[in-house]
């Protein structure tokens, strides 16, 4: 079963950055496709980013497109999400979530991740 924590949310002001964190454990990291979601209050759960099992592919939604940037340690079994210039509607809570299945592209939509963190608050002031 493999179990995911984020770190490194916070508050900060528009035009920030923060660098958030997905701490992999009880998997195999390598073999893990990983991505971040995230969820506004009274919005559904959006994908922001993913990253395959390499590192090698990655997707992101437009809203991040330029801003953000997905990477991954697979020797620290972690994962991070640069985001750079924030916006004051990037205030959400972000989660982190993985699944073990192989795809050709990097999936974008919640169904093909099983493994969730409990996620971290983001809010940026303007």
């Amino acid at each position: 079963q493999v179990q995911l924590v984020e770190s490194g949310g916070g508050l900060v002001q528009a035009g920030g950055s923060l660098r958030l964190s997905c701490a992999a454990s009880g998997g195999t990291f390598s073999s893990l496709t990983m991505g971040w979601f995230r969820q506004a209050p009274g919005k559904a759960r959006e994908f922001v980013a993913g990253m395959s099992r390499s590192g090698a592919t990655t997707a992101y939604a437009d809203s991040a497109k330029g801003r953000f940037t997905i990477s991954r340690d697979n020797g620290k079994n972690t994962a991070y999400l640069q985001m750079n210039s924030l916006k004051p509607e990037d205030t959400a809570v972000y989660y982190c979530a993985a699944d073990q299945k192989f795809r050709i592209a990097v999936a974008v939509s919640m169904a093909s991740y099983a493994y969730w963190g409990q996620g971290t608050q983001v809010t940026v002031s303007s």
